[in-house]
Parts: structure tokens; sequence; C-alpha cells
């Protein structure tokens, strides 16, 4: 028998404290594809979509790929940018299916729902009611809500932070369709949930309890009826009631065994709450570390982790770059630092010329600093498209939209207009930075610049500019979150 079956790739991970709304054109930034572009485009990479392809050609399904569209992090959705980038897969719901795969990143809030992925969901089963089986794919840094798991028979999440199993995570979870499909299993999918705004590591799965967790894991989805167990670290820069740390398990059978699997792997998320890995520095400590390095061992890798554009930091606080600057640190490179302001008026500009200018800052200074003026020489303009060549986005393509390299002393940096995090080597080397060669790569990122950048490290250091993304959870508002919630209740 050959099933038809639908499928639509829809991520974004929303940062409720982020100020700008996330509209349409941020994913035709990232990207926004119909099925067929997508197919071209996204399948020879380290997608989900191409793990589906590769079940789609084994079972021989009849598949219909409706859009694929993902917007960098940022502010809530809205309403229109929901209702255009579904509506594709909305009006293909109306045909006859065997079975419907869905993409989606797990922490999606719009600015008349806080749970986007849970309304996708409805509006689906509104149309083809509660049998036909749905499987979804998530990233572990998903917020899973109790709808999430009613209305989906199949919700499985990456394994690894950083992501280098998307199109593993594909294959699976498709595997786990076809089964479905044919009889052979009838699953759902159990959730734990833990009162955390996030899980202690921010779900860091290359060192830590979570190697640990997962071999568990591995060793429960042995036993009969469990199909995949996932954990979810949760994002916590989601002001919403049902964000922090969650198993799931789908499974069938015993569904009371099964919730208790779920509870255990729960129990050691809480119970490990303050064992933390990484050690924060400040933009001057980061600075001071820097001043004393001098790459012969390989450079100094600095991650801002609170100015992560992958997490729906504005990517522009100037904190750590200015106390690279005071500090004197030279043969260094900083990036990205988001300013279209900037990169247009540098665009304007010749090579070699010099001059001096206001960058970063610009929108909120009270997170990790406002603009400075610096002198310097500009060193490259042009085009910031950028096609990866490392674990996580080789094959595939960002967009900076207009990019700049400002030399400011001995700190080469790296002015963009769209906000991306630090994720492959030739984000920085496509416009004339070799990474490898320098004593202090400054970057912003929170996990996923390891993937690459750790091979060329002779040191890694993690700084809290007070950024957006801070850890300092109390300099955020929230209110919608439930009471106790940790860490703002310890």
């Amino acid at each position: 028998m050959t099933f038809r079956v639908l499928s639509a790739e829809i991520a974004h991970e929303t940062n409720t404290f982020n100020i700008h709304p996330t509209t349409v054109k941020c994913f035709e930034d990232r990207f926004l594809l119909d099925g067929p572009q997508a197919i071209a485009t996204r399948t020879n990479s380290n997608t989900e979509l191409a793990g589906l392809l590769d079940v789609v050609r084994r079972y021989d399904w009849q598949l219909n790929h409706v859009i694929s569209a993902a917007a960098g992090p940022g502010g809530v959705l809205t309403r229109d940018a929901f209702e255009r980038i579904t509506a594709p897969l909305m009006a293909a719901t109306q045909e006859p299916w065997d079975g419907i795969f869905l993409m989606l990143h797990g922490a999606m809030v719009t600015e008349f729902c806080e749970d986007g992925e849970g309304e996708i969901l409805r509006r689906l089963r509104a149309i083809v009611g509660v049998d036909i089986p749905i499987a979804v794919t998530l990233d572990p840094h998903a917020n899973v809500t109790r709808d999430m798991c009613d209305l989906a028979q199949i919700l499985v999440s990456f394994t690894t932070y950083p992501h280098v199993d998307l199109r593993a995570t594909g294959q699976r979870t498709a595997e786990l369709l076809q089964r479905t499909m044919t009889g052979d299993i009838s699953p759902c999918t159990l959730r734990a949930h833990r009162p955390m705004l996030e899980e202690a590591n921010g779900g860091r799965t290359d060192i830590g309890p979570m190697i640990d967790r997962h071999a568990r894991a591995r060793a429960f989805e042995a036993r009969k009826g469990v199909y995949a167990i996932s954990i979810n670290g949760a994002f916590p820069c989601a002001d919403i009631a049902e964000v922090g740390p969650t198993i799931l398990i789908t499974c069938d059978g015993d569904k009371e065994e099964h919730r208790q699997i779920a509870e255990t792997l729960a129990d050691d998320i809480w119970d490990k709450r303050f064992e933390v890995l990484n050690s924060y520095l400040s933009s001057t400590e980061a600075a001071a570390v820097a001043s004393q390095w001098d790459g012969t061992a390989g450079p100094l890798v600095i991650a801002d982790y609170a100015d992560n554009p992958g997490a729906g930091a504005y990517g522009d606080a100037t904190g750590l770059l200015a106390a690279l600057i005071d500090a004197g640190v030279g043969n260094a490179c900083f990036g990205p630092l988001v300013d279209p302001v900037a990169a247009a008026l540098l665009n304007r500009s010749n090579i070699g010329t010099k001059l001096t200018l206001e960058i970063g800052g610009r929108c909120a200074p009270q997170y990790g600093g406002g603009p400075i003026s610096v002198s310097g020489v500009v060193k490259w303009t042009g085009d910031g498209r950028v096609l990866g060549s490392g674990p996580i986005l080789g094959g595939l393509e960002r967009n900076f939209g207009p990019t700049a390299v400002l030399k400011v002393a001995g700190i080469d940096i790296l002015v963009v207009s769209i906000p991306h995090q630090m994720l492959d080597l030739r984000q920085f080397e496509t416009f004339g930075i070799d990474p490898a060669a320098k004593a202090v790569v400054a970057l912003k990122s929170m996990q996923h610049f390891r993937a690459a950048f750790a091979p060329i490290a002779g040191r890694i250091i993690v700084c809290d500019s007070g950024a957006l993304c801070t850890l300092d959870y109390a300099s955020l508002e929230y209110k919608n979150v439930p009471r106790p919630m940790f860490p703002l209740d310890l």
C-alpha cells in the first residue's frame, strides 16, 4: 500500500521579551520556501526534511511537502505572519491523507496565543479528525504543552545540543509514522514537566548530566511499547504558562509504567537543578582573560551567552566589545554585531576608509550596553550570504544582509543587518576573517558554536554580558509563568 503523507516545516523560537514582532519578512530573511523549493535546497544536509525524504524513498510514500518556513528567534509572531505561514498547510489538509508529518520547533508564541504549535495542531484536528496519525519533530528547547501531546500521537525531539542529529531525528520520527499507518503500533505521547524555566545547563549534551540522562532514555527505549523518549531542556525566554523542561515518551501499552519512566527522568532534572556546568564571566572578566592570551595553543573563544541571536537576543550588545577594546586585546575578531544602520553606513564607504562612528546598542541599551563610539578602518563590505560548511550549517545558506568588517585597534568587527548566531567558521571566513588565525574569537552564541569552533579553540570561556538572554532572570519581568518557578523562586 502506498501511503499519502502531508508534510510541512514551520519553525520559530519566540523570545517574548524581545520588543520586535516576528513578521513574514523575518521568515523571508531566513527561509520561506514552497515544497519543491524546500526539497531542492534542504535535502542534502542536516535537516529533518532530509531525514523524512530518506524514509519516503524507503517506503515509496506519496508525499506532499507544502512549505518550509523558519524565522530567526525573536519577538512574538504577528497574527498576519501566523495565518500566512500556516495557510498552505491548512489548505492542503482538505484532501484525504494517511498521515501528517510536521517539523516544528516547540517554542512558538503568537500575539494571540501562547502555544503556537498547539494552535497549529488544534486547527489540523478540526479538519482531519482525531484518528489520522500526526508525527512531529521538535527542538529540545521546546516548551512542550499538554495540548501538543493530546493532539499529536508522535512527538520526537533532537537528542543533541549542539543539534547535529536533525536528519537522524527526521528518519526516526518518520519510521514511527510508517509503523503507525500500517497499524503495527498505536502510539500516544506522555509528558512529565517540572516547574523550572529550563534545565540547569539549557539541555547541553556534550558534557554533564544530560549524557547519563540520554543513556538512560535509550535503555528505556528497549522496553516493550516504548518508541521514543525526548528530553527537552526548555526555552526560558518565554513568559508563558507552560514554560519549562519536559520528558516525552511516545509509547503504547501500559501507560502508567511508561509515565513512571518519564517522571523518573524529570525528577533527575529537578534534583540536579543546581549543577551548573558553565562558569559565566562578566564582560570585564572575559576581557581580562583575553588580554593575557597569546593564541599559541589556539584561539581563546569567548561566547557571549546572553546576547545570542539564536535565542532571540538582539545581537547588538556592546558590553563585551567595549571591554575588549578597553583591555587592548589584539589579533581578535568579534561577531556578529547586529546594527543595520552602521552596516549601511559602512557599505557606503570604500575599503580602506578610516572613520569614526557609533555602533551597536540601539535596541535596548539597558541589556548589555548602549552604542559605543569607535574609530576604525573598513576592511570588507557587501552582501552577507554565507554557505555553511560545518556540522550544523553545512550545505545550508544564511544571510546576514548588508555586511561589513570594521577593524578597530586589533579587533575585526563583523557588522551585520540580519541577526544570526555563530554556528559555522564560514560565518567569519566568508568576510575575510580567519578565526583559526586569531588569538581571540569573540562570538554571540550559547552552545551551538562549539560544533564548529571547539576543534580550533585553545580554550573556551562563556560570558554573560547582561544582554536579553542573561542568566540573571530577576532582571526580566516575568508576568505569566506560574509561581513558584525555579530559579525565580528558590
